[in-house]
Order: structure tokens, then sequence, then C-alpha cells
């Protein structure tokens, strides 16, 4: 299956790719802990959000959140369930086989289910992509949809070149196939992800997405860019521009303190007494062990009580939350 889709590699996308390796190498060196698991579900919930934002879902972060933990909002019908649409597909991310088309028809299905006729399936008909009321990207027929993306997907699987610049050479060769009727930006935004996260595992939580809607014009021209030079090129220093942004925000908001990594250390695997605690970390004013330690360490999801509605109890120990 001979394909290869055309881009340009230039000298600053060779310094992002290296700054974004260089990133990646000391947040995975750094994380003793693992990624805590309020980041982790905070940051996939911004990641959704940001990308139904760019198509146009009115959804607050607020109330997204509030979807995922289950709460009712008021709100437009469609974008709410487009929120809970997202989140249900979103939650399978890492289980799912990038190199599948059975698996993007499946995510699909899932992320459009009861907004669109055609969840699912590839499109059946034409369609083009509009600025206004002027067409600034007209896809491929139809009947060439499911040969195209067999051939892309075979390439992401099979291409030797460095899996940063393959995600993003897929995200626009597939925006530019547009193989469904309605989703294909929030599809191609996931599955470049997905194709990160088989690289390492750092991008299941990193919220790209955030970074591009605010630089949400500056993407679509980009994409019109790519459509007249028939190269992916720009949109490639845009991604790993996007990406190595977000790594350094990433690492400066994970970033575990000397304090909490010692408290950690000191409960182990074993449920551990406040009092036991401060003797191992080796503090005698509670206060301080209260904010420097203790806190810090429940509010980023490393610690939790093992007694969480009984908070002053003499019995109360307290245990690391397991990733």
């Amino acid at each position: 299956m001979s394909y290869k889709p055309p881009f340009t590699i230039n000298e600053r996308v060779v310094g992002l790719v290296a700054n974004i390796m260089e990133n990646v190498t000391k947040i995975t060196l750094r994380e003793i802990e693992g990624i805590n698991p309020k980041l982790r579900r905070d940051n996939r919930i911004k990641t959704i959000q940001a990308s139904l934002a760019i198509e146009n879902n009115s959804l607050s972060l607020e109330q997204v959140t509030a979807i995922v933990n289950g709460k009712r909002i008021l709100g437009p019908g469609q974008d709410i369930k487009e929120a809970k649409n997202a989140f249900e597909a979103y939650e399978m991310l890492l289980e799912i086989n990038p190199y599948s088309v059975e698996a993007l028809l499946k995510a699909h299905k899932i992320m459009l289910n009861d907004l669109t006729k055609e969840a699912g399936v590839f499109r059946s008909g034409g369609v083009s992509v509009f600025a206004g009321k002027r067409i600034v990207h007209m896809a491929p027929p139809a009947h060439l949809v499911q040969e195209q993306i067999n051939k892309l997907i075979h390439w992401v699987k099979t291409s030797d070149v460095h899996p940063l610049i393959k995600s993003c050479v897929f995200h626009y060769e597939f925006e530019f196939i547009h193989p469904f009727a309605d989703g294909n930006g929030r599809m191609g935004r996931m599955w470049q992800t997905i194709i990160l996260y088989k690289w390492k595992k750092i991008f299941g939580w990193l919220p790209v997405e955030t970074l591009i809607k605010e630089r949400q014009d500056r993407y679509y021209e980009v994409l019109g860019i790519c459509d007249k030079d028939a190269d992916s090129g720009a949109l490639i220093e845009f991604l790993l521009e996007a990406i190595n942004d977000s790594l350094v925000e990433f690492e400066n908001t994970e970033q575990v303190t000397v304090q909490v990594s010692k408290l950690l250390h000191a409960i182990g695997n074993k449920s551990i007494s406040g009092n036991e605690l401060m003797r191992l970390v080796g503090i005698k004013h509670r206060p301080t062990y209260r904010k420097n330690y203790l806190l810090p360490a429940m509010e980023q999801g490393y610690v939790e009580m093992t007694i969480p509605d009984k908070p002053n109890s003499s019995k109360q120990k307290y245990i690391k939350i397991k990733n």
C-alpha cells in the first residue's frame, strides 16, 4: 500500500522536537509517584471542554466538570450530550488501538451518539468546510474516504517518521479527508492524542486542546495554508508549539514539592496516623506539618483519609491514592 503524505520539516520543527523530548524526559524522570489522579482528571476535563469549544460548544469548564461528576446543569441539550459523549469516548482512550479503522469507527459512534444519523460510519455524501459563507475546503468524494483512511492508518502504523511528526501529519490528513459527516475536528484531535499516548504515556493526560482553543483563529488559518501548499508542514510547526507549551505548563502544575515527596515516602504502602507521619517526616509543629505536607498532598490527589466522613476521628489514618 504505497502512500506518503506530503510534509516539510524546517529547522524550527527540528528544534521543537528536541525541546519536547527534553521536557518529556524531565517529567518522566521526576514522576516518583506518577501523575496524580486529581491532575489527570482535571486535565481530561480541560481537554474535553476545549475540544468541544473549538467546535462552538457553549459549555464552560465548570459546566463540563459538573457533567463529568454526574450533576445536572442548565444548558443547550445538544451541548450537554456532546460533553457526555466526549467524556465516554475519552474514558476508553487508553485502551484504543490507534492503528485500527474499526476502533476509529467505534470511537466516533460513541462521540457522536444521538447527535448525527451517521455516527460510527464514514460519511455517505460530500462535505465542505466554510468560513462564513466562503468555502475554505472541499473534502474528497465520499466513495474515496474508506480507501484514504485505510492508507493513512497504515502509514501511521508502519512509517519510521518520528511519532511527534507523524501524529501531526495524521491530524492534518484526517481533517483534509474529513471522513465523517460530523465530529471530524473532535476525532482528529483525539486520535492524535492516542497516537502520542502509545509513544509516551504522558500524552494521555496533556491538555493540548486548551492551547489550540486559545489559538483557534491561527489553527484554522494554518489549516488553510496547508491546503493551499498541499503540505502539512505549517500545521506540524503549529501543533508542536502547542505540545511544547502544554508540557511546560504541565511541568509547572504537576511538580511535587520536596515536602510532599517526603510525606509520600513516609507513608509507603501503609495506612498511617497523623502523629506517626509527623514523627517520620521530622516535624513537631502541627500547623507547619498540615500546611506544607499533609494538605498539599491531599489537594493534589496523592493522599486520602481512611475515615473521610470523620476527619477528626482519633482512629484517622492516611493512605496513598493508587494511580
